[in-house]
């Protein structure tokens, strides 16, 4: 809006428009005799009141000042039309001539930016300096005598023309009063495309038009954009969570896919659970994740069998395959030691697990025993051929190139010391009348080498300790083993020879010539011999004999004894021996 009014536009005067009657900057019609702009007065040309309307002054303003600044507006008498125009067709009351009388027969106060009241008010004679004092509000009945951009008055020639100074910045309401009534409908998008005259009027309002606007709606803009991402980024990142969490509880396990390749060795800790075992396969590259292992595991009838051990697989298998094969004999790269193996054995199954040369770890044996770790009632007797028999415990020893002999021997006497430590050796042997620890593992490999089930082994305990009795009238203290001469002989036949040619052996651990126990362990009992030894059963046997790998026959007196060994005689015939 500029001081001459509105631009070309259908849009009628809104009534509560701050320039609405030409109130100036304050809002508000200046009284007579005062210009609405800085406060001075403001002088008007000489008008006509008989068809013809004065022409404007010189818009230089008097002395060179502008129009819009601090002092008077002067008039020189250089005159021109406003843009060629006759400004006689102009009318304000629906009249022919343009009358600034009353034609109400009343004069009314200048408006103060608001709507007539249809009110008649006292009249009072027009100020004689303003010629549009005395006229008469009725603006619905008149045409709009700015209506056309022929209206505003022509440019002037570029020598003549004045910048056109800012208005006063305090008319802006400021951010926290907001934009009024009028403005704050000119931004809708959907109205009508405005003319040039129509943004030149948004222009002049303080730039609160569709270009004066423009920075408004860029950050409008960027606003939605952002919050359009931050929904975007929220509903992503839910999604993506959401999928990370039903593949967790949900979904299958990364896996590999088929038998895989190539070849590498894993060694599997003791007492290794299913993740402890997935860890380390999937370390060793076997398999992709430690989950598909266990589930594998599970789902196998025999994934519970799993023991500690080295086993040699293959890269990048599935893990039903990784456990099928750990199931296998094929991939265990173990040193397995069953029950009852003498310590002369495995020795030579050291040797040739770690590649040395044949008697390698025997010899450690012999020299660093003391060095072992054997526990202190493990030497009592002098007469021990082997200090670590039955201390190289049955299991199963993860055991590969590169390892010491002293470091496989520890390992093994470790398990023993915990082993026989939770059955309580030591604190059960004076309950069953033997002098130490070491006689109770003595009687348990007895037991394991001439018993077959668990059943002899408890039958063979008893037979034991009934021989050993002061008061024994069968054997007299004599244990009569066949598994004590082959101990000694480093043999393991089931015939041994005549009683009176092995009466003749003269060897602490012929038990056909010595009475009571031998001096240690023939072997390395495990731990179902040691229960039977710790916990015999109830019976008055002092023989038995084995028929076959699956008949243990048991007799209280020797005449039974020798109808038990006329059968064992025959299957010996059967058999070709």
């Amino acid at each position: 809006m500029t001081e001459y009014g509105r631009g070309t536009s259908s849009e009628p005067w809104h009534p509560e428009d701050p320039l609405y009657g030409d109130g100036g900057w304050g809002g508000q019609q200046a009284p007579g005799g005062q210009s609405p702009y800085d406060g001075h007065p403001q002088h008007y040309a000489h008008q006509s009141q008989h068809g013809e309307q004065t022409q404007y002054a010189d818009w230089g303003g008097a002395g060179g000042q502008d129009g819009y600044a601090p002092g008077h507006q002067g008039v020189h008498g250089h005159e021109y039309q406003q843009g060629g125009y006759d400004l006689t067709q102009q009318q304000y009351g629906g009249a022919g001539p343009q009358q600034y009388t009353d034609q109400g027969g009343q004069q009314h106060i200048g408006h103060q930016g608001g709507w007539d009241t249809g009110q008649q008010h006292v009249p009072h004679p027009a100020d004689p300096v303003d010629p549009y004092a005395g006229q008469d509000a009725a603006y619905t009945e008149r045409p709009d005598l700015y209506g056309t951009p022929d209206a505003y008055p022509p440019p002037e020639p570029p020598a003549r023309r004045q910048a056109e100074s800012e208005p006063r910045t305090d008319w802006d309401p400021g951010p926290d009063q907001g934009e009024h009534a009028f403005f704050a409908g000119d931004d809708e998008d959907d109205g009508p495309e405005d003319g040039p005259g129509r943004r030149g009027d948004r222009r002049s309002r303080g730039g609160k038009g569709r270009n004066g606007g423009k920075g408004k709606k860029s950050r409008n803009g960027v606003a939605c954009m952002v919050v359009a991402l931050v929904l975007v980024g929220g509903v992503g990142g839910v999604g993506y969570v959401g999928y990370k969490f039903y593949q967790n509880r949900f979904g299958a396990a990364p896996d590999y896919a088929g038998e895989g390749s190539g070849s590498v060795t894993v060694t599997i800790p003791k007492g290794a659970g299913g993740y402890a075992i997935g860890n380390a396969l999937k370390d060793a590259g076997v398999v992709k994740s430690v989950d598909a292992f266990v589930a594998a595991q599970a789902q196998n009838p025999d994934g519970n069998t799993l023991q500690a051990g080295v086993y040699t697989l293959r890269r990048q298998m599935s893990a039903e395959s990784a456990v099928a094969l750990m199931l296998s004999p094929k991939s265990r790269n173990n040193l397995v030691v069953a029950e009852g193996k003498r310590n002369a054995d495995i020795y030579k199954m050291i040797d040739k697990r770690l590649g040395v040369k044949a008697g390698t770890t025997e010899d450690v044996a012999k020299e660093d025993w003391k060095s072992l770790g054997l526990p202190e009632w493990a030497d009592s007797d002098s007469d021990i051929k082997d200090p670590l028999e039955g201390f190289l415990y049955p299991s199963s020893y993860p055991v590969s190139k590169g390892m010491k002999p002293q470091d496989v021997l520890k390992e093994m006497i470790n398990q023993a010391k915990a082993e026989y430590a939770s059955l309580g050796l030591e604190e059960q042997a004076q309950e069953l009348g033997l002098e130490d620890p070491l006689q109770v593992l003595t009687v348990a490999s007895l037991v394991q080498a001439e018993g077959k089930s668990k059943d002899d082994f408890e039958k063979v305990a008893r037979v034991v300790y009934n021989r050993l009795k002061p008061d024994n009238t069968e054997t007299y203290g004599l244990l009569d083993f066949d598994s004590t001469v082959n101990y000694l002989r480093g043999e393991s036949k089931l015939a041994t020879g005549s009683v009176d040619d092995l009466r003749k052996l003269d060897d602490p651990y012929n038990t056909y010539k010595i009475k009571g126990l031998p001096p240690g362990p023939i072997g390395n009992p495990g731990e179902v011999a040691i229960k039977a030894a710790l916990n015999p059963a109830d019976g008055n046997w002092y023989y038995f004999v084995s028929v076959s790998e699956d008949e243990t026959l048991f007799a209280e007196t020797n005449e039974e004894q020798n109808r038990n060994r006329e059968k064992y005689l025959e299957e010996l015939k059967k058999n070709g021996s």
